[in-house]
């Protein structure tokens, strides 16, 4: 049994190949970097099927493992099961401080709920038409358009960025960072942004400023113009404009 220290930062990256796409794997891996180290890489299909075939030199270049699974009916269940298998297999083995579960299938759902119920954490990576009952199952939950976006942005950095006015106008987006900033504010409503984008990640598993075309969240705050951002030495706090006016 791997000691405590040993799976600190170790994740398992199990990947649908009927409900991912090659393109996207480079930037979803470095963003796995960024959650921990990707010790086990496995991707779940029948390989005997033509429309797989683009995987094999993604596979190889990212050391892959490709796990056969022939589909006995019509449709993926078979591979569904053999990926929820193998994730139990690698639950109870102890090896790994958490789960990333790459798929927009709300097969998941129960998978991604018992891996969490054993206290190891769970990152989904889908597209936004995964439906919100697996999302919401996720510890967080990353949409693989922001991977998409990176690349337009590489060409044009506007690409994809939402206008100040479309995002003053999105009430759920503003409501959001002002319960984060009012929940996190000292007296004089300031808020450190850290506290901030742990509180927001802890209430909204899916937000992520790139989902509106922003690197980071100091920027999206900033864009949207209802708050003050300052930087302090090497912190950036933050404030909501109204309580400016109410001090």
């Amino acid at each position: 049994m791997a000691s405590p220290e040993d799976i600190s930062s170790s994740l398992a990256v199990l990947i649908d190949a009927d409900n991912a796409n090659p393109s996207v794997i480079e930037p979803l891996l470095e963003e796995v970097a960024k959650l921990g180290v990707a010790s086990v890489k496995r991707i779940y299909g029948d390989w005997t099927t033509p429309n797989l075939g683009q995987w094999k030199q993604v596979l190889l270049e990212h050391s892959i493992q490709p796990i056969q699974q022939f589909r006995y009916t019509t449709g993926k269940n078979a591979t569904d099961s053999a990926m929820i298998i193998d994730a139990m297999d690698l639950l109870y083995a102890g090896h790994f401080a958490g789960f990333c579960l790459v798929s927009s299938d709300s097969d998941f759902t129960r998978l991604a709920s018992r891996i969490r119920e054993s206290g190891r954490r769970v990152y989904g990576f889908g597209e936004k038409k995964t439906p919100r009952p697996f999302v919401s199952a996720c510890d967080r939950f990353i949409y693989i358009e922001v991977f998409t976006k990176k690349a337009e942005d590489q060409q044009e950095p506007s690409a994809g960025r939402k206008s100040p006015k479309e995002l003053k106008g999105n009430k759920a987006l503003v409501g959001l960072l002002r319960s984060a900033i009012e929940a996190c504010s000292d007296e004089t409503g300031w808020a450190q942004l850290g506290p901030v984008g742990n509180f927001i990640n802890k209430t909204a598993n899916d937000f992520d400023p790139r989902n509106y075309g922003f690197a980071k969240l100091s920027e999206l705050i900033t864009a949207i113009g209802l708050f003050e951002v300052e930087r302090r030495e090497s912190r950036i706090f933050v404030r909501d404009k109204r309580r400016k006016i109410v001090t």
